[in-house]
């Protein structure tokens, strides 16, 4: 994997991909205050079997300073500007929680691109799903990041999401890169959530017209993303797999399952 960068108005995009040659390429995007690393065991599996690319999201770990004058629609526009300079033509996003948003988006603003789109732990940007009062409390996170005692943010941000010693440890290291910059990781975190909430409130249709899979964590009690998994497939009918004993990190607390279904999804749909 090759490191790379990105320029745009607010700041220089790192990101990593490989020179494997497919025509398939698989795009992972990580959740908020994530950074690449969530997605290792991914990458690890499948570097040797195609393209692979994964960032730290504008704002997060290299990718800063990072101006946050910017929307999930920028986003989505930046990461497509990426692959095109990366000659990337059939991308299958892969994206956990935050990146499942901006896959949505992606999906939204070019839906003749996206080969394939994967969720993990994400849930649907439509508006339908989300109540007043739900979006409401995403647009006045900030403080509560800002305010909350950083030892016991730390232990709540790593139990909170992942139920293997792995996934915490993991999500504990990406957390340590905000240590002594609460201020800065509070922002991040708080300027996330108002995208999303803003992003919703477009009330734009936000389908996905490609083949697509949700995966999420029977123990994923991170806001009420089970409950929105559960109508998401429900209302579209779009494929779920649930997975035992995972979180909200999934892909870190079963990453052989979930490879085996990224694996089996692409090759169905002969993507690989």
């Amino acid at each position: 994997m090759k490191e790379k960068l990105y320029a745009t108005p607010c700041g220089t995009i790192h990101y990593w991909v490989n020179d494997a040659q497919s025509e398939t390429a698989l795009v992972f995007l990580p959740g908020l205050t994530a950074d690449h690393r969530l997605f290792d065991k991914q990458i690890e599996y499948f570097e040797d079997k195609c393209r692979v690319f994964v960032w730290d999201a504008p704002e997060h770990a290299a990718s800063r300073p990072f101006s946050p004058s910017f929307d999930l629609r920028d986003k989505a526009r930046w990461l497509d500007g990426i692959l095109e300079q990366e000659c990337i033509k059939a991308p299958v996003i892969i994206g956990q929680s935050m990146g499942g948003y901006v896959g949505q988006m992606y999906s939204e603003l070019f839906p003749d691109k996206l080969k394939g789109f994967i969720s993990i732990d994400s849930a649907p940007l439509q508006r339908e799903y989300v109540s007043a009062a739900e979006i409401w409390l995403l647009k006045r996170m900030e403080p509560v990041y800002r305010h909350y005692p950083w030892k016991a943010l730390l232990k709540s941000g790593t139990n909170g999401v992942a139920t293997s010693a792995y996934g915490r440890r993991l999500m504990r290291d990406m957390m340590m890169v905000y240590d002594g910059h609460q201020e800065c990781y509070a922002g991040i975190a708080g300027h996330g959530y108002r995208m999303l909430a803003e992003a919703m409130e477009e009330d734009l249709p936000y389908r996905i017209k490609c083949p697509a899979l949700l995966i999420c964590g029977e123990k994923d009690h991170a806001g009420s993303c089970i409950r929105y998994n559960k109508a998401w497939h429900r209302k579209t009918g779009i494929p779920i797999k649930w997975i035992k004993g995972a979180g909200h990190n999934s892909n870190t607390d079963a990453p052989e399952v979930v490879n085996k279904l990224i694996d089996g999804f692409l090759k169905r749909r002969k993507l690989l």
